[in-house]
């Protein structure tokens, strides 16, 4: 069940990086929206592309999944806090991919991606 759920946590860190990777001016744009300093926008993508490889090919599985959920929370707190300061900007997480305001709809995938990433870590 854990190598399953590193998997599928692998991909999903796999195709957020390659969705910014591939444009990276609207990667910059949406985060910049989101209120992501540059100096943190600019690494998003390439610490995604590293999470999502190593838990793929079950690298030190445990240890990459627990960066995994931080990575997701520290997403999701910055979710939940647009939506309390009543900003709804696209959500950048997909790149393109995901270009709707941002909602509740988009804290609970995270919820969710964080259940996986846990299951990933601890089984």
């Amino acid at each position: 069940m854990g190598v399953v759920a590193a998997v599928i946590t692998g991909l999903v860190f796999l195709v957020a990086a390659i969705t910014k990777l591939a444009a990276p001016a609207a990667w910059r744009a949406q985060a910049s929206d989101l209120g992501v300093p540059s100096t943190v926008s600019s690494m998003v993508p390439y610490v995604e592309a590293v999470l999502g490889a190593l838990l793929l090919v079950q690298f030190q599985r445990h240890v990459v999944a627990w960066c995994a959920v931080g990575v997701l929370a520290a997403f999701t707190v910055l979710l939940v806090v647009r939506l309390a300061q009543g900003r709804r900007p696209p959500c950048a997480c997909f790149g393109s991919l995901t270009p709707k305001p941002i909602g509740a709809a988009s804290v609970a995938r995270n919820m969710v991606f964080i259940a996986v990433a846990v299951v990933a870590a601890t089984l």
